[in-house]
């Protein structure tokens, strides 16, 4: 063997050696595929994030209308088209996780974000930023408290502690996860910092990070992640933090994450850094081990109580779903508190209905077909307006 040669077999195994270091797994880096198409601030900003990346041991593939020789990039004709390939490598097993700028979670999936505090530069979890966990709001706070801790035992954090943040909902959410707690789920609350303590957070507590997960309805998550991410930039510009997060539900098996169109190249890098703890601390393996644990803990039934508290059941026995068909259509423009009310107007009226969660908001799915008649039944019942009878 020559010197050239022995010094470059040297050469690689040193660059092995740092990949190991790196990654924590010998000869294996985390692949994340990232969308670059729809992005206020242009397909470059997700190119310099992506290369930026590198430095974490990931292996970055950015989805584009354009090629760039400083990541591998894979290039569409369209942002339509940069999903579909984005589901392909997915459902392949090409990348390990995907970041994408909106995805159509369904119903009882939402996204865990993470930010970084202004008081004292804690990181913290905000559970949950986008999607629908539930259609009635302290059912969703209790599960997004569950995804919070999913969260964050993923990114190596092995007793998270949890914090209510004081919106409407907050105390019965904390009635509701104390009894899982008692009937055996591991759930380590957090102490407020001001004065009266508990578990529920104060404005305070989100600024200083209080707890390492931070409950709260996706709505008002959605909110607080834009505040955070782009205070220093009068908004216009996501420059903080690791964006909105993986989407998080018992059977959802991907491992997607969020970012926004007005997110900036060092958010976008905080993401796939995001992405890359997560694939390493096996959050897929962490989300059924969670859930067996605190269904075992009786989560069912005490979801269960929180509906049977609200409204009667009685009428929802009565209404069966119709022959289930295959529903590509999208109706929007439903208020999300409404949303399982209007799929059940539909079934009621002979219309095969889903709900889901569309990039701008709650969405009813039906078939092709039936589309006209599901406007007209919504419209008639002032589910939407009747100016969308028109579109």
């Amino acid at each position: 063997m020559s010197e050239k040669q022995v010094k470059k077999t040297i050469g690689n195994v040193f660059n092995q050696l740092a990949d190991t270091l790196i990654s924590g797994e010998y000869g294996k880096k985390p692949k994340v595929a990232v969308t670059a198409s729809g992005s206020e601030h242009g397909e470059d900003e997700v190119f310099k994030a992506a290369a930026a990346a590198l430095k974490f041991g990931i292996e970055p593939t950015v989805i584009g209308t354009k090629a760039n020789k400083s990541v591998n990039t894979l290039v569409v004709d369209s942002e339509d088209d940069a999903h579909k390939k984005m589901e392909e490598l997915l459902d392949t097993g090409s990348v390990d996780a995907a970041i994408t700028m909106h995805y159509p979670f369904p119903i009882g999936v939402s996204t865990v974000g993470r930010i970084i505090t202004p008081g004292k530069g804690e990181e913290m979890f905000i559970a949950t930023t986008t999607g629908t966990s539930s259609t009635d709001k302290v059912e969703g706070m209790v599960k997004n408290a569950v995804y919070g801790i999913i969260t964050a035992k993923a990114c190596g954090i092995k007793n998270p502690s949890v914090g209510i943040l004081n919106v409407d909902g907050a105390r019965q959410t904390e009635i509701a996860l104390n009894k899982l707690k008692n009937n055996g789920y591991e759930i380590n609350f957090a102490e407020s910092k001001r004065s009266d303590g508990g578990a529920v957070m104060r404005g305070n507590d989100l600024l200083t990070g209080s707890c390492d997960v931070m409950v709260m309805d996706s709505l008002t998550g959605n909110l607080m992640i834009k505040i955070f991410s782009s205070y220093t930039t009068g908004g216009s510009y996501e420059s903080l933090g690791y964006g909105y997060g993986p989407g998080i539900g018992e059977n959802f098996n991907k491992l997607i994450l969020i970012i926004s169109r007005a997110s900036g190249a060092p958010l976008i890098e905080g993401a796939i850094k995001f992405a890359g703890e997560l694939i390493k601390g096996n959050c897929l393996k962490i989300t059924k081990e969670e859930f067996n644990n605190a269904k075992k803990a009786g989560l069912d039934a005490i979801l269960s109580e929180i509906k049977a508290s609200k409204k009667s059941t009685v009428e929802e026995a009565e209404i069966v779903a119709p022959p289930k068909e295959v529903v590509t259509s999208q109706i929007s423009g439903i208020e999300i508190m409404d949303l399982e009310d209007a799929v059940k107007l539909l079934w009621k009226n002979g219309v095969y209905a889903e709900s889901g969660m569309g990039c701008t908001g709650p969405i009813v799915l039906v078939s092709e077909a039936k589309t006209n008649d599901a406007l007209k039944i919504l419209a008639d019942n002032d589910f939407i307006s009747k100016e969308q009878l028109d579109c």
